[in-house]
């Protein structure tokens, strides 16, 4: 006896995954090429480049590929040209340190893990141009990084710094601001320390205006917009200069957006990093300001800005005098400290300290026993608390009246002004005496540019007994030597500096030079591959103007909220820098962005808090316990992790239930927008929807034919399940739209549910319609049944079926009927209806209520209720 013909996934699946690949069913089109319809409008979809790691992929990746896979397989029925890519975010830190750990080449390791992850991601049948496929760490394409670096150096906005950074001597390489946590790196957890190191910047501060203000009009969340304002952090202020007593010529310049506070300045607090600590301390002062030092040193800067912790610091013994105030009066004099809470890289890297304005130098005040001058006389009607702010006793910020001695002996005087027109006075006084002007700052500083590691793309660069030459761009790519020690030397200091032969070279007068030794960034190569995705076999230039013309920007860009700062920044910084040259049309890369949550896992946990793997878990339903001691477990939810045990293989879902299960189960979890928790109970459910799907098409007896026998001719189908398709249809299309695939999917269910209980009402037409619907989320079977019910050509070429607006008219609606504002009835009635059939109805629900009454007033809302007001 034959084999029921039941629905198996691993059948279906590899078949339409090979004729996928091998006819290039996904590959896209750019203008100019053979088979370009330019009538069609693009769609350019793109995921968060991903880094292929060892441990390949767990089931939380997929989420937002399988959503950006969805769209595009809609957008390409809906009539678009769609490029929708992959590749491979190959350079950086965590392969070099994979690396060592296994004593490989990371380019033997990097070419093995992408491999993984190809193989993994094919399986579950993504709708990728994989002939545009290519890795941050292919010469072919790092070329053209190097290239817009030269770029960025001839514009100016490349330079070489001796800026302070942290330094791990673990990982050997300069970390940035967020990879160290506590002091420590948050990869490995390796002690750090700052230390001022030669490095490569970026001036993205040069368009630190423009990437606030045009972040307004791109479609992204108002909480992603937010995070990346408060990132850029703008401030509108003036800098101010204080001479330094008894050293002539030299001038500490601050940055306030309080000018006005000018005349409560009672002490000056640099950055222990701060260039002129040297020079102005006192020989009686040396040894604890070094101490100091040394120890700020081995803090990350959240720690030394964390509000609530201690403050701490050291005079320095230098003295500052205030612009404001002549020789003689009192207040011109003010002593110079260090604290940590004073950050180099912020504004000037030195503050004037104002306590009577100011909590957090009110505190130090306090601490430290410095004066505290009020400049403030507030009205507020509490006798004792202006009395203490006006003495100084007490801090108050805002707009708050100045005091009268807040002046100067020319005629400067602030008592009576609002807070705007004293800013503007205090600096139009300091700018007409050179002392100071006005001045719009960013909290976001230059982009560090450099890492001592070996794994990452070579700079075009040579140092020459001239200075800083760039390579010609014939001599590009650059490429890395081969290594077979690339460990860190336990210096500050790349390991690229033990291959002697490759670092010594001529430069262009055949004179003796050095290679740069520093490598890029691991953000370097993916701060433009959206660009190389239009054109990714050009070898004449990083991309064609005709092919970024058409497809840039991205239409829909998806990815985890880790990256919305420091990827989405630079990657609008080099994209704003290219449209600059003229080498691309837009001026932002991604329009929409959409941030997908993270899918996360069960785990249990001890009285002490502690993971229990699960192998040391025996379960009981929905309990747990431990296997040796019997303690009750406490179920929780986390992230994915090794570390806990928890992480779940798409390899193994797929392996059980197909990758089509895999696929609409991430998406009807919930709004893509949450997290949640993979539930390995709930997968069976989704699988066993798609077995019913195939059951409404194909009979379990291979003997009665590729299709049920009422669907082998073409006949009208059931009118009510008609309706139902149409809502369908409709419904998924713009739920699609808005991303909310789970009740999408949740619509398709109800269709399936109402379809099995009369299927032999339905006709061959409409099931190829919902076919086509399910196609972008499980297309693998969509496929197989499209074949199966005559479907012409590709179902993945076929176009989204159309939507009758009349079917989506019920051809009744429910009434509620009322006496006295009171619901007492119900009436169905025609959609439409005059008032008089509506009044008809209603009384009839009512009658009894109606009964020996005097109906006074009848109140109509058409198609909604009917009131009577009766006595």
């Amino acid at each position: 006896m034959a084999e029921k013909q039941t629905y198996d996934p691993a059948t279906i699946e590899p078949k339409w995954q090979q004729f996928w690949a091998e006819h290039k069913v996904f590959a896209a089109k750019n203008p100019g090429e053979p088979g370009f319809d330019a009538r069609k409008p693009k769609f350019y979809a793109l995921d968060m480049f991903p880094y292929p790691s060892a441990a390949g992929l767990h089931v939380g990746h997929p989420e937002g590929y399988t959503a950006t896979d969805i769209v595009s397989r809609f957008k390409r029925a809906k009539g678009f040209n769609v490029l929708h890519p992959m590749g491979w975010d190959a350079f950086g830190l965590p392969a070099e340190q994979y690396a060592i750990q296994t004593n490989t080449h990371p380019a033997i390791t990097t070419e093995r893990n992408i491999g993984t992850f190809r193989r993994q991601l094919q399986r579950l049948g993504f709708s990728y141009d994989w002939d545009r496929e290519f890795a941050t760490s292919d010469p072919a394409y790092f070329r053209w990084t190097q290239w817009i670096f030269k770029k960025l150096h001839e514009r100016g906005l490349a330079y070489e710094s001796n800026a302070p950074v942290w330094w791990c001597e673990e990982l050997g390489t300069v970390l940035s601001n967020d990879e160290v946590v506590g002091g420590r790196s948050e990869r490995g957890n390796h002690p750090c320390e700052r230390r001022p190191l030669r490095q490569w910047v970026l001036k993205i501060t040069d368009y630190a205006e423009r990437l606030l203000t045009e972040l307004d009009p791109l479609d992204w969340s108002e909480s992603l917009k937010t995070m990346q304002r408060e990132w850029i952090g703008r401030s509108e202020g003036a800098e101010i200069d204080f001479d330094v007593e008894g050293h002539a010529g030299t001038k500490i310049r601050v940055f306030t957006t309080r000018p006005d506070t000018l005349f409560g300045a009672s002490f000056m607090v640099l950055s222990p990093e701060h260039p002129l600590v040297a020079k102005i301390t006192t020989p009686a002062c040396r040894a604890a300001i070094d101490d100091y030092v040394r120890m700020a040193a081995g803090k990350s800067e959240l720690e030394r800005t964390e509000l609530a912790k201690d403050k701490t610091g050291v005079f320095t013994g230098a003295y500052a005098l205030n612009p404001l105030f002549g020789e003689g009066d009192p207040r011109q004099r003010i002593p110079v400290w260090i604290a940590d809470y004073v950050i180099v890289s912020y504004g000037t890297g030195a503050i004037m300290a104002v306590p009577a304005g100011d909590e957090r130098d009110f505190e130090f005040a306090t601490r430290f026993g410095l004066p505290v001058p009020g400049i403030f006389a507030p009205e507020t009607g509490d006798a004792e608390h202006d009395a203490a702010v006006a003495a100084g006793r007490k801090c108050v910020a805002g707009e708050v009246p100045y005091a009268a001695h807040c002046r100067t002996a020319d005629g400067l005087a602030l008592a009576g002004k609002s807070k705007v027109a004293a800013v503007t006075a205090v600096i139009d006084w300091l700018r007409a005496r050179g002392r100071g002007e006005a001045k719009t700052t960013f909290k976001m500083r230059d982009w560090l540019f450099s890492r001592q590691r070996y794994w990452g793309e070579p700079f075009p660069v040579l140092h020459t007994e001239d200075g800083v030459e760039l390579m010609a761009d014939e001599a590009l790519p650059v490429t890395l030597p081969q290594m077979a020690d690339f460990k860190p030397g336990g210096q500050p200091e790349s390991p690229l500096i033990r291959a002697r032969e490759w670092v010594a070279t001529k430069d262009s007068k055949g004179r003796p030079a050095q290679r740069e030794i520093n490598t890029m960034p691991g953000a370097a190569g993916s701060s433009w591959y959206f660009l190389r995705f239009c054109d990714p076999k050009n070898e004449r230039e990083f991309c064609s103007k005709a092919a970024s013309d058409y497809w840039l920007p991205v239409d829909l860009y998806v990815g985890g909220t880790e990256h919305a700062v420091g990827h989405l920044l630079y990657s609008r910084f080099w994209t704003k820098v290219l449209h600059d040259l003229g080498l691309v049309r837009v001026n932002e890369p991604f329009f929409k962005l959409y941030n997908q949550g993270m899918i996360q896992s069960f785990a249990w946990q001890d009285g002490r808090g502690a993971i229990v793997m699960p192998t040391d878990v025996r379960e009981d339903g929905d309990a747990g316990f431990h296997k040796d001691t019997g303690e009750a477990l406490t179920k929780i939810i986390t992230k994915m992790s090794k570390r806990y045990g928890n992480v779940v293989n798409p390899d193994d879902v797929v392996g059980e239930y197909g990758a089509d299960t895999l696929r609409l189960y991430e998406m009807y979890m919930g709004p893509l927008a949450d997290s949640k928790p993979w539930n390995p109970k709930d997968v069976p459910g989704v699988h066993r929807f798609l077995g019913r799907v195939w059951r409404l098409c194909v009979p379990e007896d291979p003997a009665a034919g590729a299709q049920h026998t009422w669907l082998r001719q073409d006949r009208a189908g059931d009118p009510a399940l008609e309706k139902l398709l149409q809502r369908c249809i409709h419904k998924v299309e713009g739920d699609v739209e808005r991303l909310a695939f789970n009740t999408a999917i949740a619509a398709m269910m109800i269709f399936v549910n109402e379809a099995t209980g009369r299927m032999d009402g339905l006709s061959r037409d409409q099931l190829r319609r919902f076919v086509q619907v399910l196609a972008p989320f499980a297309p693998h079977l969509a496929e197989e049944l499209w074949q199966r019910l005559g479907g012409q050509g590709l179902l993945a070429y076929a176009n989204w079926p159309l939507v009758d607006p009349q079917a989506l008219v019920d051809d009744e609606v429910e009434i509620a009927v009322q006496v006295l504002g009171k619901v007492r009835g119900r009436a169905v009635v025609p959609t439409g209806a005059g008032n008089d059939v509506l009044l008809a109805a209603a009384r009839a629900a009512v009658a009894a209520q109606l009964e020996g009454k005097t109906i006074v007033k009848e109140i109509v809302v058409p198609g909604k209720l009917v009131n009577f007001v009766v006595k």
